[in-house]
């Protein structure tokens, strides 16, 4: 590596003059710019805490609790966040998933909302997997032994494989909104909107009593009553009095908390061998693996951490966890098959050396009914004859020639592949075929429409709402071609959701960049697609454009270069200690970058490791709104042209400028689209938006960034964030450093943690059946 020469930085204003300001050091390289570097001190602030999903914390954020703490349940409000911030050793609880609507509000409705559709859409899916599992021919013989709930969860399943009932009948919520028909043509898309989240099915005032008494009674917080009812039903007073550990289904309880709630309410009878606290405690552990991003454990790790909670006998709980059906048990050929020899001796020793120990995964059935349904949908688009009604493709490059073949293709590239992928957009167009493109994010969307026409672009999340082509008389999207930006980004169940909504013979796109941070929820689509070899993939040769995009470029591989900036496209501006770096970062966003590059702080985006510590989101968003638009924040914490981040759902992040408020809550503008966000939600889902995390900046650009490193950042450091903190400069990068080599350490040996997943063995094990 070689040290970064360092040059003039743009000349101090007359009142900076007398400012005492610190020479930059040499430091190890990454431009050869000059650091655009003076201004004044930022002030501090104040910024409103929110709850969601966890995110990568620096050292001085550490949820840990300590030995001391309380066992008082509470939800993680404070340092939890719906970013997508996965992959550290943090485990907060995330977000709770929003649940069915009530069918009152669902008739007043003109519409149907994004969420309310998108639920609808999964709870249809969940129908058609119970039917696919209704014509097996035996069920599992397990379970006969049972009795009491266990029992009675068993006869319904039973009772769905037999026939004798639908899968529907145990679902709580209202009945499925019937898909739209195909328009008779293609209009205008709606312009894209926050959907508003589900809320529970209406809990009785008597329940809500009940359960806030079993609360009282074992020093829980009143507050969780809902939570409490919204997770665990009608009768959540008595599974809770029966049951303390059910408590857990809580997001943001944790196992002391559960377990000093438990010895109030049972006394001596509280053991830690308790079977009830041994099934609660995997299926908590199988949660927060899939915060984590796993859709299943390997049955040691889940036992390991049985252990580590004072689970006596982690093997038994285990064997209780699966017999009362709180986990299912997958054994998905991860050994290595011996191959045929042509003589006996030789495929006995072959059988001999291969022959290894199956590995056992235990999961929650709602990933692995999700990840068994995407399999089955893209084994399906593979084996479809493609449609295309005679159609003439016009010529084009590699990836069209692969979609004009195949039902299914995996398309690679940073930013300027998504040229190409929108390319394939417009020559089924012109082949006269129903062709559109998605992408994960508004900006996205935006960026995705200046190539291929409005009429064509939407969003992932928009296209399973309702937007875009219709559905046709089957129910499907009325598509021939759908390429899909953003791949990286898919979940399992948001996969399953958009792959169960291809018609047979339509073509799937699957463009991303494997080099960013992975998806908020659960699973590696597009990694896993990439790794099981089943559909052509064409890596795209096109390279980023300038500085920034060849220093991109080389963190990609695992290099941190050098490059050439003349222009000041890439500067680094050494810092010694955190404080110092929010000084230098409030200096670049409000004075260094709109002098010296012609950049304005609203088109800056300063990004940093985490919400904690001293140089996190939180300290680095106080300091700028007290410099850019400093105010009493009368609006819960906001005050207007407050720039914010608003996350929508878990993993999905808008970023737009407070406008007012008013009694329905408070009113943003996202890029000329209005949003309002319900009052009840601006605590949980609300921050401000000049510092974001790199999780949050995912499928978005701006003209510049400025990426904050403070020396307390490098345990949350690896290639994928650098790569996705960096690439999200379109113009202008300035790096914030202070970590000194670990920054060449983090992009040269640092990967992202690997998440335990079944899509590859899964389409393996199809697609051979098929042939």
């Amino acid at each position: 590596m070689t040290a970064l020469p360092q040059g003039s930085a743009p000349g101090p204003t007359a009142d900076e003059s007398a400012e005492e300001e610190v020479a930059p050091e040499p430091a190890e390289g990454i431009a050869a710019g000059d650091p655009a570097v003076d201004g004044a001190d930022g002030g501090g602030g104040s910024e409103m805490a929110s709850a969601g999903e966890p995110e990568p914390q620096s050292p001085g954020d550490s949820e840990t609790p300590d030995a001391n703490a309380s066992s008082e349940p509470e939800t993680a409000a404070e340092d939890a966040q719906p970013d997508g911030e996965t992959g550290t050793a943090d485990t907060t609880a995330e977000e709770p998933e929003p649940a069915a609507g009530s069918e009152a509000a669902d008739a007043k409705a003109p519409a149907v909302s994004e969420a309310a559709a998108e639920l609808a859409a999964q709870r249809e899916l969940r129908a058609r997997i119970e039917q696919r599992k209704a014509e097996k021919e035996a069920p599992i013989p397990a379970g006969t032994k049972l009795s009491g709930q266990a029992a009675d969860l068993l006869a319904a399943v039973r009772a769905v494989e037999s026939g004798e009932k639908s899968g529907a009948a145990f679902f709580g919520g209202p009945t499925p909104a019937p898909r739209r028909p195909a328009p008779a043509q293609q209009s205008a898309p709606v312009r894209p909107r926050a959907p508003e989240p589900a809320q529970a099915p209406a809990t009785s005032a008597e329940a809500l009593a009940s359960v806030r008494a079993v609360l009282t009674r074992g020093g829980a917080p009143e507050a969780l009553a809902a939570q409490v009812a919204g997770a665990l039903g009608e009768q959540a007073a008595e599974r809770l009095g029966a049951d303390p550990w059910q408590l857990l289904a809580v997001p943001g309880v944790r196992p002391e908390q559960a377990d000093g709630f438990a010895r109030a309410l049972l006394g001596a009878e509280c053991r830690p061998d308790d079977e009830r606290r041994a099934a609660a405690l995997v299926g908590w552990i199988l949660e927060q693996a899939a915060v984590q991003g796993h859709t299943a454990l390997t049955a040691d790790d889940v036992r390991g951490a049985l252990a580590a909670r004072s689970v006596p006998d982690p093997d038994e709980a285990v064997q209780q966890a699966i017999a009362e059906g709180v986990v299912l048990v997958f054994q998905d050929g991860l050994a290595d098959e011996p191959r045929p020899s042509e003589n006996a001796e030789d495929a006995e020793d072959d059988a001999e050396e291969t022959a290894e120990p199956v590995e056992v995964l235990l999961g929650l059935d709602r990933y692995a009914l999700a990840e068994e349904s995407l399999a089955d949908g893209l084994a399906r688009l593979l084996n479809s004859p493609v449609r295309d009604d005679g159609s003439v493709w016009p010529e084009g490059g590699e990836l069209v020639r692969a979609v004009a073949g195949s039902g299914l293709v995996a398309h690679t590239g940073g930013e300027a592949a998504r040229a190409e992928s929108a390319a394939v957009v417009t020559a089924a167009a012109a082949a006269g075929l129903r062709a559109a493109g998605a992408a994960h994010t508004a900006d996205g969307q935006r960026r995705l429409a200046q190539l291929t026409g409005p009429l064509a672009a939407f969003t992932v999340a928009g296209l399973l709402s309702g937007e875009g082509p219709g559905r046709d008389a089957d129910g499907a999207l009325a598509l021939d071609v759908l390429v899909v930006q953003d791949a990286t980004q898919l979940d399992v169940e948001t996969a399953a959701m958009l792959v169960e909504s291809l018609p047979d013979g339509c073509r799937l796109v699957l463009s991303g960049d494997p080099g960013v941070l992975g998806t908020a929820g659960a699973g590696l689509v597009f990694h896993d697609l990439l790794a099981a070899r089943v559909c052509p993939v064409v890596a795209s040769r096109l390279p980023d454009p300038g500085p920034v995009g060849e220093l991109v470029s080389g963190i990609g591989i695992g290099e941190l270069n050098q490059v050439e900036a003349p222009g000041k496209e890439v500067v680094i501006v050494p810092v010694r200690d955190a404080g110092e770096a929010v000084h230098r970062c409030v200096q670049l966003l409000a004075d260094s970058i709109p002098r010296a590059i012609g950049i304005p702080p609203e088109q800056t985006q300063v990004i940093t490791v985490g919400h904690g510590g001293s140089a996190g989101t939180r300290a680095l968003n106080a300091a700028l709104k007290q410099r850019l638009n400093p105010g009493p924040g009368r609006f819960g914490g906001f005050d207007p042209a407050d720039k914010v981040a608003y996350a929508e759902v878990p993993g999905r992040t808008m970023i737009g400028t407070v406008v007012g408020a008013d009694a329905e809550g408070l009113r943003i503008d996202c890029a000329g689209t209005p949003v309002l966000v319900p009052k009840e939600r601006v605590e949980s889902a609300l921050r401000h938006g000049w510092a974001l995390t790199a999780h949050q900046a995912v499928g978005m650009r701006w003209p510049a960034v400025v990426a904050v490193l403070p020396g307390d950042a490098v345990q949350g450091l690896n290639r994928a964030w650098v790569y996705t903190a960096f690439g999200r400069a379109e113009r202008h990068l300035s790096v914030v450093h202070g970590v000194d080599q670990a920054l060449p350490r983090a992009v040269a040996e640092i990967l992202p943690a690997p998440r335990t997943t079944r899509l590859a063995p899964l389409l393996h094990g199809l697609l051979k059946t098929a042939e």
